[in-house]
């Protein structure tokens, strides 16, 4: 190797070192006996540890339970604080003989069940039970008087033995006097942590603070060693904090070091990457601080050497042990305490890890906070309405992994949910789509080909920041876990329902109610819906005022006082000698107390969000720090989706405390005061009582009326509207209240939950074109018919022109018979949910078929699977003429445009057009001029295609070329008018050339180089459709140019003698 060579090779294998700048910020000096420690916790976890000395808890026991807040202090510093004397407990209840001197036995008997019940006791339990008290309260559930029960406290030395002591106690006799008694349990279901957190008023993400002298830090020279990579380790104990309520100076948020990466794999042809064979051969990482705009760094991890990137550091090795271990040291040294990335959960990490352990990589899995705690997968399947669906779980103690596909998919309806589309959809961006077979390749090339590949894996770790940037998801988070006090990661991993519960123990602890333990199941009984008034379909060019409740599903349970707490069951009432008047009886046949008996608590829960909501919305408009906004936003938000939750919770058959009495009277009453409302509007607003005309509901659904009182201008409707939400409001009981929101003009009312129009909340300027069930919103639509419903509303609602709109969906049908609809509009996308349905579908029919093709591309469950319907016999299936664009586009084979036509196009727009056209919509539409003229084309595939002998026809005339002309481009008629013919051929070459040019021109600025060659597949961006077509059109183009025979050489002499 020559020395200039020498030099370059060197330049390029840089490796990673240590330094400041990954690095958090140097730890202050602190006297824990002068100064206050706080910081704000991000998580928590608990494991069973020693007993630290002098703090609470048993004595005799060697190991108890021990909580673990993580968190960081506003300086950035990392910090791990065990938290000690916490220990979990259950409530059982009791008959009213058992007397407090029956505490002792009944508590050495559970205690000898217990211990017996244990299959290992290595570390020598002694007291499974520590304490059992009496206490008195109420159960949650039911209205059965004011007196208290009696109830029995259970505390206990592990959170293990909670679930052993209900099972126990309802399978054998642990106590002979309590033999016959039937034990009902109370919040036995509830976690440790949560319990921790409701007991000790700590919120998701909120400040906590500990009093000089209360706090002991860790060093490597205390009695109690560190146990953590937290540059800060302190122990506690549990009576020794505050935890702060996040309002003003609490309010803020830490700097949270987010970490967001993205590897790539080198596959083998045709096969999807396998970590037991395939190497990692690049690790792309991008570290922002939470709140902060600018990116604090940037890098890639790469196998072998790779040429410089302006704006990231390139660090390269020769192994890939090595690099992964050097990668692994990254993480601990840069010390994130949130990881990101888009599918890092069930691709990246697990890929990782399994990838280190076939290496045997020392130490890579130790990626969490905790020394001696290895990172490990965990598989759970869980099943969905739509199948089972397998998920991976990574345990990084100390760190939260923040996956954006999960979130996305949490928070967005898209078409398909690629990185590529996602960032198209919310970002306004796309990225190159670099296939999987193709990546071995680049990385075999040289140093340039491995930078291109590495700017490619950089460009994926950057989106998933800018998408919690634009989204504000990490920041709404945040404030959803303050707001219902649970831990941040419960929010991706434990569903709505923990929220509600969380939110109901605080409640309930204050008041003195236990909440009981229900078993799991889906409630056989059923409850009516919400209502919908019939709709009075039309296309009005009226404006058409819209009347809302505000908040009704919550109104309606503070109004009639609707809560576990007050319900009151068969008999009861009468029992109690309760009257008519303390009793409201909803229109679902249930009764509850009314508030003057006995004030509810879900009443109570929503009345503080809601008047919490209304004060952060005051704040946010004296906000000027868009940082601030964004918190005060998230948490404005995070105030009404828990408020509108607290209904969802009662009504959740497969829950925690379902129950449809209180469910169903909700949405009873809501359809009585929709009914109302549309009585009311009608009686009132007639010509009778001095209005211009009589006001007609046109349409109403669960919690809004849509008026037509029958006026001309829009200030006039408003006005109107505005009138009658504030007659209608006093018809109710407060808080229900109607507001007027919007106008909508002109307004097409299609069918039920189907509507478009103008939306209107002033009179000068419309604010969107709103649509409610409408093909503009369909995943498995094809883009043909959201384009085309879209142009047409436009038409009918911005334009007002009908006709335009019908020559416009008229023009189209007609484009599509004659196949001048462009491939990339004829995508249809749906999700592989699971491999066997009951009945074929066609996007799993096509799995199978690209599986035999090419196993290595075939699609995975959970891909939304791209595929064009395509021409076939009479009575073939939909299933059957399902294939991939690409192999369609490859092969000429025929779309099916009379499927698209019958199944696609022709029922959305009938629709949208049935309120302008009436009932003659379908034939105008579906028949006539334009729908006589189809074109065919020939497939390249197919059972004849291969005794098909192609012939030559002239490129004049379009004939059969006769014997002697085979090679000729026209026929004998057309060979005067050859040059003409050449002429508009190449005419017709140069136009696809240049579309070819704008094109490719899109895809290098997509890709981000001028430079060097395209190779994006992304089966989501309908450019990538486009060009491959006009390539292909490209390519013939140039055989039928080549058919004219190779241009005349002109001789020198000739040459010379024209100048």
């Amino acid at each position: 190797m020559s020395k200039r060579k020498s030099d370059d090779y060197e330049s390029y294998m840089k490796k990673f070192k240590s330094n400041s700048i990954y690095e958090r910020p140097q730890i202050p000096k602190y006297d824990s006996r002068k100064d206050a420690f706080i910081f704000q916790e991000l998580e928590l976890d608990h494991y069973t540890g020693p007993l630290y000395p002098g703090m609470p808890g048993p004595q005799n026991e060697t190991m108890l339970p021990i909580i673990r807040m993580f968190g960081i202090t506003k300086n950035g510093n990392s910090v791990c604080c065990h938290v000690h004397g916490f220990s979990p407990y259950l409530y059982v209840s009791m008959p009213t003989t058992f007397t407090s001197d029956e505490l002792e036995p009944f508590k050495t008997d559970l205690n000898t069940a217990l211990i017996k019940d244990i299959k290992s006791n290595k570390v020598n339990i002694i007291d499974a039970v520590l304490i059992v008290e009496l206490v008195k309260g109420k159960s949650l559930v039911e209205y059965m008087g004011d007196e208290d029960t009696l109830f029995a406290k259970i505390t206990f030395s592990q959170h293990r033995f909670v679930p052993a002591t209900k099972r126990l106690l309802s399978s054998i006799k642990v106590y002979e006097p309590l033999a016959e008694h039937h034990f009902e349990f109370f919040e036995s279901n509830v976690d440790i942590e949560t319990r921790f957190m409701v007991d000790k008023n700590i919120l998701g993400c909120c400040w906590i603070e500990i009093p000089p002298g209360q706090w002991f830090l860790r060093t490597d020279s205390t009695a109690l060693r560190k146990t953590s990579r937290c540059q800060i380790e302190i122990d506690v104990s549990c009576e020794d904090f505050v935890a702060h309520t996040p309002e003003g100076e609490w309010g803020d948020v830490a700097q949270f070091r987010i970490h967001s990466f993205d590897i790539e794999c080198a596959g083998r042809k045709g096969v999807f990457p396998e970590p037991q064979i395939d190497p990692v051969i690049q690790i792309a990482n991008v570290i922002q601080l939470h709140g902060v705009k600018d990116v604090m760094a940037r890098n890639i991890f790469c196998l072998k050497s790779c040429a410089p990137i302006g704006n990231a550091e390139v660090y390269c090795y020769e192994n890939e042990d090595e690099m992964l271990g050097a990668w692994a040291e990254f993480v601990r040294k840069s010390d994130p305490d949130i990881f990101t990335g888009y599918n890092i959960n069930n691709f990246d990490f697990p890929y990782l890890i399994e990838r280190a352990k076939v290496l045997k990589v020392k130490n890579f899995d130790f990626l969490g906070r905790i020394l001696e705690i290895r990172s490990q997968i965990k598989e759970t399947t869980t099943q969905t309405k739509i199948g089972k669906r397998v998920y991976k779980t990574i345990n990084f103690e100390g760190r939260v992994p923040y996956d954006m596909l999960l979130v996305i998919k949490r928070d967005f309806k898209l078409r398909s949910y690629t990185l590529n589309n996602v960032s198209q959809e919310i970002l306004g961006e796309q990225k190159e789509d670099v296939h999987y077979s193709i990546i071995s390749d680049l990385q075999r090339g040289d140093e340039q080909t491995r930078r291109r590949l590495a700017v490619y894996c950089l460009k994926d770790a950057d989106l998933p920041l800018k998408l919690i940037n634009t989204v504000l998801s990490f920041t709404n988070d945040i404030e959803m876990a303050r707001v219902t006090g649970v831990p941040i990661t419960s929010l991706l991993t434990k569903g709505e329902q923990v929220k509600v519960v969380a939110q109901l123990l605080r409640h309930a602890r204050q008041a003195g109610y236990f909440m009981p333990t229900r078993p799991g199941g889906a409630e056989q009984e059923q409850y009516e819906g919400a209502t919908v008034i019939e709709p009075i379909r039309g296309y009005y060019t009226d404006p058409i005022a819209t009347l809302d409740f505000s908040s009704l599903y919550p109104s309606i349970m503070i109004a009639h006082n609707l809560c576990y707490t007050t319900l009151l069951k068969n008999n009861v009432k009468d029992r109690l000698g309760l009257t008519n008047d303390q009793v409201t009886a909803t229109p679902a046949n249930c009764m509850f107390v009314k508030s003057s008996v006995r004030p509810g608590l879900l009443p109570h829960i929503l009345k503080h969000l809601l008047a919490a909501r209304k004060k952060t919305k005051e704040l946010l408009k004296e906000a000027k720090d868009p940082v601030l906004k964004a918190v005060l936003n998230g948490r404005q938000l995070a105030y009404k989706i828990s408020a509108n939750s607290v209904y969802g919770f009662t009504g959740a058959q497969v829950g925690k405390l379902p129950c449809l009495e209180i469910s169903g009277s909700v949405t009873a009453y809501g359809r009585s005061m929709i009914e109302q409302t549309k009585q009311e509007v009608e009686q009132h607003y007639t010509i009778q009582n001095g209005y211009e005309s009589d006001a007609k509901v046109i349409y109403g659904d669960t919690d809004s009326v849509m008026v037509n009182f029958k006026v001309k201008s829009l200030e006039k409707s408003m006005e109107l509207g505005k009138e009658a939400a504030g007659l209608i409001s006093t018809k109710f009981i407060s808080p229900i209240k109607l507001e007027f929101e919007k106008v909508y003009y002109p307004y097409l009312l299609i069918n039920k939950k189907r509507y478009a129009g103008l939306y209107f909340t002033r009179p000068d300027k419309y604010d969107k074109m709103d649509c409610k069930g409408i093909e503009t919103v369909r995943r498995d639509n094809c883009t043909l018919v959201v384009d085309v419903i879209n142009t047409c509303l436009q038409k009918l609602l911005i334009n007002r022109d009908p006709d335009g709109a019908v020559n416009y969906a008229k023009m189209v049908i007609s484009d599509l018979l004659q196949n001048n609809i462009d491939i990339s509009q004829l995508v249809i996308t749906k999700e592989l949910t699971k491999e066997d349905y009951a009945a074929k579908q066609a996007h799993v029919e096509l799995a199978k078929k690209m599986k035999a093709r090419d196993p290595g591309n075939a699609p995975k469950l959970g891909d939304r699977i791209p595929y064009i319907i395509t021409a076939a016999s009479k009575n073939a299936k939909a299933f059957e003429k399902a294939e991939d664009p690409i192999y369609v586009l490859e092969n000429n084979i025929p779309i099916d445009s009379k499927y698209y036509l019958d199944n696609q196009l022709s029922k959305p727009l009938v629709r949208i057009f049935q309120p302008v056209l009436g009932d003659n919509a379908e034939s105008i539409l579906l028949r006539g001029e334009h729908t006589r003229t189809r074109t065919m084309v020939t497939s390249k595939v197919g059972a004849l295609a291969a005794f098909t002998q192609k012939k030559e026809t002239c490129m004049g005339c379009k004939s059969v070329l006769p014997k002697g002309y085979e090679n000729e481009a026209v026929c004998s008629y057309c060979k005067p008018k050859e040059a003409a013919i050449f002429q508009q051929e190449l005419c017709n070459h140069r136009m696809l050339e240049d579309r070819f040019a704008e094109l490719f021109t899109e895809c290098q600025r997509c890709q981000g180089s001028l430079h060097e060659e395209i190779l994006c597949t992304s089966r989501d961006c309908p450019i990538f459709y486009i060009r491959k077509k006009v390539q292909m059109e490209l390519e013939n183009s140039s055989t039928k140019i080549a058919r004219f025979g190779d241009p005349i050489p002109v001789e020198e002499s000739s040459a010379e003698n024209l100048f």
